[in-house]
């Protein structure tokens, strides 16, 4: 069913931590690498998975067979860069159907130097995952051939961390975003964006409701966001561990922020950072939740919205505004002025079901902004 020509394809080999091997075939870029590997259940949006910064050091594995129907489409990018490490296929489409599309996603990946890899049984490595929780792999065009030779590998490929991501993904420099398509409406809000690994959806989903956009480095200080006097502050996705000792920086300037009364806004590494400065802990789930289909309940309605999500870690709370009706893990906490969820509002690619708390979060700001505070508590 693969519309690549097997015959010249270059064997490509996974090799997990756990002693497993796959066979398969390149596609995009060849050659050796090491991540760890997760899984993602979108049916679509694998433009916006792909340039995702939270996939930073990870090698993303989709669990629907087909990906890359309708192409590349520059436009759809949550990033100007590549976040996956690498990415695993059941059936990479050569040639893709759409009046928007570039290129097809082979061409993609080796334009930008990521390996790509196909037709190995994808339902079986994602059982793997689910059983067994996410692990490293590495993929490799040499075969491990004996026990010997796997053992070698499996040493190496449990060494493998990511170190530091947020450093790696967030801008060096302060942008200032105010034009989006289609508004020409006066800026009447002014957002302070913490990059941690921002997606573009974010900022659109600002720009649209009327706000010029601050967008911050990841080590910015609380004193330089103060001093541009936001209306409001929002803090971005991003990859890694939220506990990280290299986080312990932002956590701080959090703390300060949070004492300034200014509303805030946190999606998914964002909301876990937000609640490790108001005193919470964050632990990592089992295989994580990757995907546009997530059901989560929000606590006080009772209603329950499909979400798009990408995170490997969850806020250990028991007050959450809302949860994710899966696991009962936590998606979301409420702390008055300020708020947070674990999932994207903005669902680049995704449902619209939550982008009501963009709106939320500009009465935040507006009750903010006329001194009416306590209109939030």
């Amino acid at each position: 069913m693969s519309d690549m020509n097997d015959g010249k394809a270059e064997t490509a080999y996974l090799i997990l931590e756990n002693g497993k091997v796959f066979e398969g075939k390149f596609f995009g870029a060849q050659g050796n690498v090491i991540g760890e590997i997760v899984f993602t259940t979108g049916m679509t949006g694998y433009l916006e998975t792909l340039t995702d910064p939270s996939y930073y050091g990870q090698i993303v594995l989709q669990t629907f067979p087909l990906i890359g129907n309708y192409g590349i489409i520059p436009e759809d990018f949550e990033s100007a860069n590549v976040g996956v490490k690498a990415y695993i296929v059941k059936y990479p489409c050569k040639t893709p159907s759409n009046f928007r599309s570039l290129n097809n996603l082979s061409a993609f990946l080796k334009e930008r130097g990521i390996i790509g890899m196909y037709g190995i049984d994808t339902r079986a490595l994602t059982k793997i995952i689910r059983e067994n929780g996410v692990m490293n792999g590495k993929i490799t065009s040499v075969s491990p051939g004996n026990p010997n030779s796997v053992s070698a590998n499996i040493e190496e490929i449990k060494k493998y961390s990511v170190t530091n991501p947020i450093a790696k993904v967030s801008q060096k420099s302060v942008i200032k975003s105010i034009e989006i398509a289609a508004s020409n409406k006066t800026k009447k809000r002014s957002i302070a964006l913490m990059d941690f690994g921002a997606k573009r959806g974010i900022a659109n989903a600002l720009l649209a409701r009327d706000c010029e956009v601050w967008t911050f480095p990841y080590d910015t200080s609380a004193e330089d966001i103060i001093n541009l006097k936001p209306n409001g502050i929002m803090l971005s996705n991003g990859p890694g561990d939220p506990a990280d000792n290299a986080n312990k920086v932002i956590i701080e300037t959090l703390a300060a922020l949070i004492k300034k009364g200014i509303p805030i806004f946190g999606i998914c590494m964002g909301h876990q950072l937000l609640a490790l400065a108001n005193g919470y802990t964050t632990r990592k789930l089992k295989f994580g939740h990757r995907g546009a289909n997530q059901p989560v309940k929000d606590m006080q309605t009772g209603k329950v919205y499909i979400t798009s999500q990408n995170h490997g870690y969850e806020v250990v709370a028991n007050n959450s505004s809302f949860i994710n009706v899966n696991d009962g893990s936590c998606e979301g906490l409420d702390y008055g002025v300020s708020f947070s969820v674990q999932f994207h509002p903005e669902a680049r690619g995704g449902p619209l079901d939550t982008s009501f708390l963009f709106d939320k979060f500009m009465e935040r700001c507006d009750a903010y902004s006329e001194g009416r505070q306590s209109i939030c508590l």
